[in-house]
């Protein structure tokens, strides 16, 4: 008995050197259910390692992580809110490039669909932190109108020339509106930035006319609610389309949650609906869409790198993804299998054409990082409140947001 103790007493001090706390700083700890299901998915994968979040003030954040980066503190890891985060916190060489492990790990980074890219540093080429959630934008769509009016559904490849041919049937056939777009520029034009190629701050404006002008035509025929009136009314694009008289209506993925819980508390009823990939124009791959995505960053101070690479790497995995959309959050990482997970949530459509919407082929920034960006962002914003307000010709509002724009892209 005395030589068991004596085998306990010496084995004890190895059990708590092979315990390992990682710190992860976050926000909204308490209102965002993936952190929970993130920190018991990871611990059960891998015992000895227990993650402890420090809840930080969201609308803080940024300047709280970079302070407390400055100071040397010693947190594993950063979830990171913002792209431009990631770029000043690595040059300022405060986190840990991550191409090696990457490489070491094998991972196949063609599963992010795009959203990698977003963090690798500018200015070395290299990765400081990995994607693990990304909000892509999908078209809802209404499916009992479409039976109304003897339509076919909205297809995952369906050119915007379909998509508005669509919306003025519908609308001629039920009545009902053809579309919706909300009052943003990313609902209205950003679809420009899905080839891969532009971007919104290239200071080049003339890809997005086209969207213009096939929403404006929309509005003059009657077939979608004009900005003027959405501003007048401060009508919410969340309620526009719960109300059930909106045949279809390009939004982010996030909505999904909304109305399902709209379904669920009342709020909507009497239609069914779907998603589809949103349109594409001749020549851009069906499934591309645009989006922002957050990641996770391991920081230079980390008391437990290898502890916080594995805690990285498997966020960022399948397994990891999973675990995100178990809670209905779209992560990053595509595959069939993180889809069905995704498909999983109650309230979801059934039909083959949502599942399909949820696996991207690309997905484009919405807005990149770099200097001038802010300025270039007001401006292009200011300039489509004119175009949509129809102050200015869609014409003269791409030329003023070109003029404006010249000061600040990057040469």
């Amino acid at each position: 008995m005395l030589l068991a103790m004596l085998m306990i007493a010496t084995m004890a001090p190895a059990v708590a050197e092979e315990s390992t706390t990682l710190t992860v700083a976050c926000w909204d700890l308490t209102t965002t259910p993936y952190y929970e299901a993130i920190k018991t998915g990871f611990e059960a994968a891998n015992p000895g390692i227990t993650i402890e979040y420090v809840d930080l003030a969201s609308q803080d954040y940024n300047i709280k992580c970079s302070t407390m980066l400055a100071g040397g503190d010693t947190t594993d890891l950063y979830f990171v809110k913002e792209l431009s985060d990631m770029q000043n916190w690595s040059d300022q060489g405060f986190l840990v490039p991550m191409d090696d492990l990457i490489a070491q790990a094998g991972m196949d980074m063609s599963k992010y669909a795009g959203m990698d890219t977003c963090y690798i540093n500018t200015n070395d080429g290299k990765y400081y932190a990995l994607p693990f959630r990304a909000d892509f934008w999908v078209l809802f769509y209404n499916k009992t109108l479409f039976d109304q009016a003897g339509v076919a559904y909205p297809t995952n490849d369906m050119t915007w020339d379909d998509y508005a041919a669509a919306a003025r049937e519908v609308n001629e056939k039920t009545g009902a509106y053809g579309s919706h777009y909300h009052t943003w520029l990313s609902a209205v034009a950003n679809w420009a930035v899905c080839d891969g190629v532009n971007t919104l701050a290239d200071g080049e404006y003339s890809d997005l006319k086209y969207f213009y002008d096939l929403v404006l035509a929309l509005e003059d025929d009657g077939v979608v609610m004009t900005y003027d009136e959405l501003k007048a009314s401060g009508l919410h694009y969340s309620g526009a389309f719960a109300q059930g008289n909106i045949a279809m209506m390009p939004m982010g993925y996030w909505y999904v949650s909304t109305l399902i819980g709209y379904f669920k508390d009342g709020t909507a009823s009497g239609f069914d609906w779907g998603i589809s990939a949103v349109p594409h124009l001749e020549g851009v791959p069906a499934g591309s869409s645009f989006g922002s995505p957050t990641g996770i960053a391991v920081s230079a101070k980390s008391a437990n790198p290898d502890a916080a690479w594995t805690f990285a790497s498997w966020l960022c995995s399948e397994e990891g993804a999973k675990a995100v959309a178990a809670t209905g959050t779209r992560p990053a990482y595509v595959s069939d299998e993180v889809a069905s997970v995704m498909a999983s949530t109650e309230g979801f459509p059934s039909d083959e054409t949502s599942l399909g919407a949820l696996i991207p082929s690309a997905i484009a920034l919405e807005w990149p990082i770099g200097e001038g960006v802010n300025e270039i962002k007001t401006i292009v914003n200011e300039e489509h409140t004119l175009i949509m307000a129809r102050e200015l010709t869609v014409d003269e509002g791409i030329a003023e947001m070109e003029e404006r724009a010249a000061e600040f892209v990057a040469k």
